[in-house]
């Protein structure tokens, strides 16, 4: 079962190269997507708001780092400074990085390392979000990479590696979250690999409805969340997981988060590192769309060497 909500959710973010830019785009009628090359490969991008199908939002990560403009240009921040969950006041930029990747589609993805030798100082935990704030119902995607074992150092740490959808301030009243969360340790006096589905209705104090699944999920897969006619569908490489209805379903616009956290430090056991891989992510505008369109979407942004797109209207 998911943790209580974080009591504070505190951000301080990273100040880029430029100011973050909602890249956005009036739904536009037919044509196929635009490239977006530029996007970083080093050199200018040939449009800050490439065209594509209206109503949607494609990444694929092609940055050159954390430090890279277009990564701002193109509505994300990596957090800094304080807050929870996990180990209080430990997020840092050291780990996001843009390496290449033979296993992800395109040759390239996001990691987000968390590294930690046991002590609250020697923590570094990562999230990665955008800012637009304009994604409500529709449909959620994103290819990730889960890990069982660190990619250095002993094993066994309480890590978290999530994927979701949520409200810009806990304490709004029209508060929502849509979360993926991969324990491949478990946590919370449960035992892992597990994979939570948890929607909230209120941060605090805690209301929600979850389902844990015990199953061993190291590698690539496909993560969707369908939030459509009052009914919240998750599921992993089109296999469903979990439903939610009634009061437990977006009620405002949310921004889409990726992070990896330690929930708590089990031994001083020296240094080591988990990492977690985002190849792309995708949403569309209030469409429940398959897996296989999903993927056919994707691929053609691929085939077309398109980086970015964003056709959402202005939040």
């Amino acid at each position: 079962m998911s943790q209580p909500r974080r009591t504070s959710r505190r951000r301080a973010w990273t100040a880029l190269t430029l100011p973050v830019l909602l890249c956005a785009l009036a739904a536009c009628s037919g044509g196929g997507p635009a490239s977006d090359k530029g996007a970083g490969d080093g050199r200018p991008s040939a449009s800050p708001t490439p065209s594509g199908p209206p109503g949607t939002l494609f990444d694929n990560f092609h940055y050159n780092g954390a430090d890279d403009p277009q990564l701002a240009a193109h509505g994300w921040e990596i957090r800094t400074g304080a807050g929870g969950p996990g180990i209080q006041d430990s997020w840092n930029t050291a780990g996001a990085g843009f390496p290449a990747d033979t296993t992800a589609q395109g040759g390239k993805a996001m990691q987000l390392r968390s590294s930690t030798d046991g002590t609250k100082q020697g923590t570094k935990q990562v999230e990665v979000q955008t800012t637009g704030k304009n994604l409500f119902t529709g449909t959620y995607a994103a290819r990730v990479y889960f890990s069982d074992k660190p990619s250095s150092g002993r094993g066994g740490d309480h890590v978290v590696q999530t994927f979701f959808p949520i409200s810009p301030e806990d304490s709004s009243a029209n508060y929502s979250e849509l979360d993926f969360e991969y324990l491949p340790n478990g946590g919370w006096g449960t035992a892992g690999p597990r994979l939570d589905n948890v929607s909230w209705f209120k941060a605090d104090p805690p209301d929600r409805v979850n389902k844990s699944t015990k199953q061993r999920l190291e590698g690539w897969h496909t993560l969707m969340i369908t939030a459509m006619d009052g009914k919240v569908v998750y599921s992993l490489d089109g296999k469903e997981t979990f439903t939610s209805s009634g009061k437990y379903v977006p009620r405002e616009k949310m921004d889409i988060h990726f992070s990896n956290w330690l929930i708590d430090l089990t031994s001083t056991g020296g240094q080591r590192t988990w990492d977690m891989k985002v190849n792309w992510v995708y949403y569309k505008a209030d469409q429940a769309v398959p897996l296989a369109d999903v993927q056919k979407t994707v691929d053609g942004f691929y085939g077309a060497g398109t980086n970015y797109v964003n056709t959402l209207p202005k939040a």
